[in-house]
């Protein structure tokens, strides 16, 4: 089986069979090999596209399913935690030994609750790159504005029906 990118030679070859004048038999044969190599590759891919699309849905499926599990998994040891810590305070027990492990409680960090952030000073905010609005950008360029700089473009891709 031919690559593809010898199939596109072949379609210059084609191209230089019309330029060249070439008997219709000829040009007709020529014109029907590749179209018989260029459908058997384009059914090939099909059939490999979609099991790669299969495994990748797979592997998406199961990223979700563990990550969903990860997260359970750790808010279960943040409450066990909090209610540990909870416990020991209530009970004035600030400290817990045993010969496998010991437990305290402590302070943490100070840390910052922000209850209202339109009275924080412009001081503590952190500026950050403007970021081109893509999708308001082309529903301009749509509507008829024009805006130096960008441009509509139009790609084409393989779809499979």
């Amino acid at each position: 089986m031919s690559s593809l990118y010898e199939l596109t030679d072949n379609y210059k070859l084609i191209q230089r069979l019309i330029e060249e004048g070439a008997d219709a038999e000829k040009f007709t044969d020529t014109l029907q090999a590749i179209e018989d190599s260029i459908d058997g590759k384009a059914e090939g891919y099909f059939y490999v596209i979609k099991n790669i699309e299969s495994d990748i849905n797979a592997m998406k499926a199961e990223e979700k399913r563990l990550a969903d599990r990860r997260k359970a998994a750790e808010n279960k040891v943040k409450r066990m935690k909090e209610d540990l810590t909870e416990s020991m305070i209530e009970t004035g027990k600030r400290k817990v030994k045993t010969p496998v492990f010991t437990a305290n409680v402590q302070n943490n960090p100070p840390s910052v609750r922000v209850i209202d952030e339109g009275l924080i000073p412009k001081a503590f905010f952190i500026e950050q790159e403007p970021k081109i609005d893509r999708k308001g950008l082309l529903n301009s360029l749509k509507e008829g504005d024009e805006t130096e700089g960008a441009e509509i473009i139009q790609t084409e891709s393989v779809r499979f029906k």
